[in-house]
C-alpha cells in the first residue's frame, strides 16, 4: 500500500500544479490545455489532480486567485516605495508599463479567461470579477490621497491600458495613459 500523503507534499503538489496552469493558461488559454497537457507538465497523476481539484474549473478559479494576492501585492509593494501621493499614484502607470514589457505579457489574466469562460462558468466569471473590484478599490484608495473625484477616470485609464497592452501588444499604452492620468492630477482644485 502506498504511503499517504503529507499535508506538506499536498501543498507542495498544488503549489507546482497552480504553477504550471497558470503558466500554460495564461500563454495558451484555459481551453486550449487540456488535463493531460496539465499532467505532464506537473509531472502529477490525474488522480492527484483531481483530489487536489475536482475540476478544471476549480482550478482556474484558484490560479485566479492566487495570481490576484500575488499582483496586487507586487503593485502595492512597488507604490510603497514611492512617498508622495501624487508621484504615487504615477508610479500606478509606470508599474503596469514594466508589466506589459514582460516577455510572454499576454494581457490581462482575468479578462482573457472572463473573455473565455465567463458566460459559461459562474465562478471564473466571479473570480475576475472579484478581482476588478479589489484592483478598482486599490486604485480608489490611491487616488484618495490626491483628488478623490479623480479615481474612477484613472481606474479607467489603468483598465485601458492594460487592454490596449494586451491586445496590440504595445507596452507604451501606460505611458500615455500615464500622461492623462497627470492631466487629470493637474486639473484637481
Amino acid at each position: 500500500m502506498p504511503a499517504a500523503i503529507t499535508e506538506e507534499q499536498q501543498a507542495l503538489d498544488r503549489r507546482a500544479l497552480l504553477d504550471v496552469a497558470e503558466r500554460l493558461f495564461y500563454g495558451q488559454g484555459v481551453q486550449a490545455v487540456g488535463m493531460d497537457e496539465l499532467r505532464a507538465a506537473s509531472g502529477l497523476p490525474l488522480k492527484r489532480i483531481y483530489r487536489l481539484f475536482p475540476t478544471k474549473e476549480a482550478l482556474v478559479v484558484a490560479m485566479l486567485e492566487r495570481r490576484d494576492r500575488r499582483w496586487r501585492g507586487n503593485l502595492a509593494a512597488h507604490l510603497d516605495k514611492v512617498p508622495d501621493p501624487r508621484e504615487r499614484v504615477l508610479a500606478l502607470f509606470d508599474w503596469l508599463g514594466e508589466w506589459f514589457a514582460e516577455p510572454g505579457f499576454r494581457g490581462c489574466a482575468w479578462v482573457n479567461a472572463h473573455g473565455e469562460l465567463g458566460s459559461s462558468s459562474p465562478a471564473i466569471a466571479a473570480a475576475a470579477q472579484a478581482h476588478k473590484h479589489a484592483f478598482h478599490d486599490q486604485v480608489a484608495v490611491l487616488v484618495a490621497a490626491v483628488d478623490a473625484s479623480a479615481a474612477e477616470p484613472i481606474y479607467l485609464l489603468a483598465e485601458g491600458a492594460i487592454v490596449v497592452a494586451g491586445i496590440h501588444g504595445d507596452p507604451t499604452a501606460a505611458v500615455r495613459a500615464r500622461t492623462g492620468a497627470q492631466a487629470l492630477l493637474d486639473a484637481a482644485p
